[in-house]
């Protein structure tokens, strides 16, 4: 059945910190479509929020809003926290991506879905992959600036994920994304050329 409804996708994944929103971002001006597992995730816990305090506390949720930053520290260092969250929360990201991919299917042309932990939770029946790749020395100065974090805490929540070089090796296609922005438009125009 995921083979049928999965025909025209490609997933788009990566690493934390790899620029798989700003790929995806470029990709839709190229008038592709795109189903982002991020937004989806965002979503389904705000909706879920008083299930997210329930299994977390109080303080992990504010004006029936899951405050992500919070939440994440307890999920990036204790594994059965990790564990507990996914097992919740994925089941609910799938199905939204089944319903949003039976749409686009219509339209019998290629589309992306952005699925951060698409190697890691083997969930998605979907043969063409494209890996936004950053090696993990810049992965580490990126997410330092981004969230704010000290060099140990990026390198704890960089280690929660398949490591990047695998998952370059795994991948259909690559999106080196270790450069400036101009080089990364070159290579998704490439990609483009590719899967179009």
């Amino acid at each position: 059945m995921q083979k049928k409804l999965f025909k025209n996708a490609i997933a788009l994944t990566g690493g934390v910190a790899t620029g798989k929103s700003t790929v995806c971002n470029i990709l839709k001006l190229y008038g592709l479509l795109t189903i982002d597992a991020d937004v989806i995730t965002h979503k389904l816990l705000d909706k879920n929020n008083i299930h997210i305090k329930n299994m977390f506390g109080d303080q992990y949720v504010k004006d029936s809003k899951v405050l992500r930053k919070e939440l994440s520290k307890i999920i990036f260092t204790n594994q059965d926290n990790k564990k507990k969250l996914e097992n919740f929360i994925h089941p609910l990201i799938k199905d939204e991506i089944i319903l949003k991919s039976k749409l686009f299917e219509k339209a019998n042309k290629p589309y992306i879905i952005d699925i951060p932990l698409f190697f890691e939770t083997k969930s998605y029946k979907i043969k063409k992959t494209i890996v936004v790749y950053t090696p993990f020395n810049i992965q580490v100065e990126r997410l330092i600036k981004r969230d704010n974090i000290n060099i140990n805490q990026a390198k704890q929540k960089i280690k929660n994920q398949m490591d990047i070089e695998k998952k370059r090796k795994l991948a259909t296609l690559c999106i080196d994304n270790s450069s400036t922005i101009q080089n990364l438009q070159n290579e998704i125009e490439k990609i483009i050329k590719i899967i179009l």
